[in-house]
């Protein structure tokens, strides 16, 4: 019976409650559930919140800016096909001018029309290569400001060449050049 007693007061504490220290329990758990719930938890939410909000406004303009860099490829590609439509306009006229020229002189046309060509050919191939620097030009300064926009910080020489350099290996220009490029 001793040892029975000397079992049950060793660990009774944690079996038999006690009311004073379940009252002190109580007391504390609630005044921090009121000091969380009153000062802690709205201050959270409103962190989490506002770099929710954050967070939304730099995918929208992340967004924005992948649309504008959109339209301004397809304004160029449409300048290019112009281009190229007024080219094959040159060609035909050149055409033409070398078979009128062709009735009175067959050696004199021919020497006008190949040179004639040649031209249009070096005009088309300098504008085509100044319209894919434009583009290349515009999709790095987009690349770089996106960039800027999503980091929040302002790029060095080096970083903006390197990022400039990894968007300008992804694109390929050879469709805009007709498979030149």
């Amino acid at each position: 019976m001793a040892a029975h007693l000397l079992i049950a007061s060793s660990g009774s504490f944690l079996l038999t409650p006690n009311v004073g220290l379940m009252i002190w329990v109580l007391v504390v758990f609630v005044i921090s559930f009121f000091v969380l719930r009153k000062y802690v938890y709205p201050a959270i939410g409103a962190a989490l919140d506002k770099r929710a909000d954050s967070i939304a406004s730099e995918i929208d303009s992340a967004e924005q800016l992948r649309k504008d860099a959109q339209q301004v490829l397809d304004e160029y590609r449409q300048r290019l096909a112009e281009a190229r439509t007024q080219a094959e306009e040159i060609v035909t006229r050149a055409r033409q001018a070398g078979e009128a020229h062709q009735k009175e002189a067959v050696e004199t046309a021919r020497a006008e029309r190949e040179r004639l060509l040649e031209q249009t050919r070096r005009d088309v191939e300098a504008e085509t290569r100044r319209a894919i620097d434009e583009i290349r030009r515009e999709v790095a300064n987009l690349t770089v400001l996106a960039t800027e926009k999503v980091t929040r910080k302002t790029l060095t020489d080096a970083d903006q060449r390197r990022l400039v350099e990894e968007a300008l290996s992804d694109l390929d220009f050879s469709v805009l050049g007709g498979g030149e490029g």
